[in-house]
């Protein structure tokens, strides 16, 4: 039974993509993954504030006892305790390159339009097979309009391709008023997939001491469906590789997203839950299912619950909402 995925221009073991987390900061779990059949390996991100953090503890070691203020670097945060450093990065891409044979993607996480996205080429250089670059902006500006944002957006994915000559992947929110447009923006932009979709760093507030806390959350399988719907309606319709991210825990919530129409799954939180050796479970699963199915392989299933390959292709959209609705029963 062939399980083996494209995606990125590259054939792959499996459809399941280790997704940007910090599993990926030791080695041993990948070389473990590697040989436990994970289809590729997104590195945890790096972010633009340690970049420019980086550029300005240079530029104070280079102008100390000038006039400078060292004190503007702690208006970024301090990512020691938890993120490798830019060069340490890129050492872990040329190891990671070294002790596996999965494709090694590398990750930018940013807002800006800027220099930083130069890295990008360093990372190619040192030996990543595509980049997936994660913008995480939540605009605040009353004056800034929609358009702006996205032009941005386009703006920071014509700068990459034009540094490097690897694929590049937009890992996304939903948050746009026409998603489908802005989808087709980067396809003409020069992406080479869509990862669907980003989930947003959420602050709490803690009542007792009345301070805003940060809070990570793992996903749960009900989490998928927004990427569900939104793979199935763009599949076919742009010429991208769709990845599916966000609440991918058991086989069942991978083999939907295949069906919609996503060349790969990309996971953490079931791992997270359960440990690396989960995904043997994940792979004799999705198995069973292709047995039970009559598939000989996954390609044979891509998309074929895509709306352009259902009978109802409202089931979709806005139609089925009411019904929806009206079949809700309170117990």
């Amino acid at each position: 039974m062939d399980i083996k995925a494209k995606y990125l221009g590259y054939e792959l073991q499996s459809p399941f993509v280790l997704s940007a987390s910090p599993i990926s900061q030791d080695i041993d779990n990948l070389i473990r993954l590697n040989d436990l059949g994970i289809g590729a390996i997104v590195l945890h991100s790096l972010f633009e504030e340690q970049l420019i953090d980086e550029q300005l503890e240079l530029d104070y070691h280079l102008t100390h006892g000038t006039e400078s203020f060292a004190e503007a670097q702690s208006f970024f945060p301090n990512y020691d305790e938890y993120r490798l450093e830019p060069d340490e990065y890129l050492e872990l891409i040329r190891k990671a390159k070294e002790k596996t044979n999965v494709p090694i993607i590398g990750s930018l996480n940013g807002t800006s339009l800027g220099g930083w996205i130069s890295y990008a080429k360093q990372m190619e250089e040192a030996g990543a097979d595509a980049i997936e670059l994660n913008i995480y902006n939540i605009p605040t500006d009353f004056a800034l309009q929609g358009d702006e944002i996205e032009d941005t957006y386009v703006q920071i994915f014509r700068e990459v391709k034009t540094k490097v000559h690897i694929p590049v992947a937009a890992k996304l929110s939903p948050f746009f008023t026409n998603f489908a447009n802005f989808a087709k923006r980067l396809d003409y932009a020069g992406a080479n997939a869509l990862v669907l979709f980003n989930r947003f760093y959420q602050p709490d507030i803690n009542i007792d001491t009345l301070e805003v806390e940060p809070k990570v959350s793992l996903s749960t399988s009900a989490d998928n469906r927004i990427a569900l719907r939104w793979i199935a309606m763009l599949k076919g319709r742009i010429n991208l590789d769709l990845a599916a991210t966000g609440g991918i825990l058991k086989a069942e919530d991978a083999i939907k997203a295949l069906l919609a129409g996503a060349n790969v799954v990309e996971m953490f939180s079931t791992f997270a839950w359960s440990g690396l050796d989960y995904l043997t479970r994940l792979i004799k699963d999705l198995q069973k299912w292709m047995l039970l199915k009559e598939y000989s392989s996954v390609s044979e299933f891509i998309g074929v619950m895509s709306q352009e390959r259902v009978p109802n292709p409202s089931a979709y959209e806005r139609a089925q909402y009411m019904k929806a609705l009206m079949s809700f029963k309170f117990h």
